[in-house]
């Protein structure tokens, strides 16, 4: 097969591969939404689909978070903007935690728990976006 080279084409064929996905994402959507209304939450999370779902949009997100990241304007700190994110992150994992920890039937250690894995789970982004802005800066100031 030829490789293509003209942008008009190639464009066009980006386009079409975002349609599958779309199409490709509802059909999962849809099959999952069956087996959650026949099944319930666990049944629908014993599918394989399941796993096919979360694997696609999280690898969606970070290749939507570097194309991003390229598009910002030159001006952002990366440093700065880290500061604020981590801030954002751990209050949001606190207040979070603590209202785990006040819901009858858990404890304070499962508020610690469920506030950390928040926090590990906002931290993989957030670094991963420094890093990419960090990266980009670095690249701006040796041209």
């Amino acid at each position: 097969m030829k490789k293509i080279t003209d942008e008009r084409l190639l464009l066009q064929n980006l386009k079409n591969i975002r349609i599958a996905y779309i199409i490709q994402t509802i059909g999962i959507l849809g099959i999952l939404g069956y087996d959650l209304v026949t099944k319930g939450l666990d049944g629908m999370r014993e599918n394989p689909l399941w796993l096919v779902f979360i694997l696609t949009t999280v690898i969606s997100a970070y290749l939507s978070m570097s194309i991003s990241a390229d598009h910002e304007n030159n001006k952002i700190n990366p440093q700065k903007s880290l500061s604020i994110s981590l801030v954002v992150l751990v209050l949001i994992s606190t207040v979070i935690g603590f209202f785990v920890s006040l819901t009858d039937g858990f404890t304070i250690i499962n508020g610690v728990i469920m506030g950390g894995i928040l926090f590990i789970c906002g931290l993989i982004p957030i670094v991963y976006i420094y890093n990419l802005r960090k990266k980009r800066q670095d690249e701006n100031n040796e041209d």
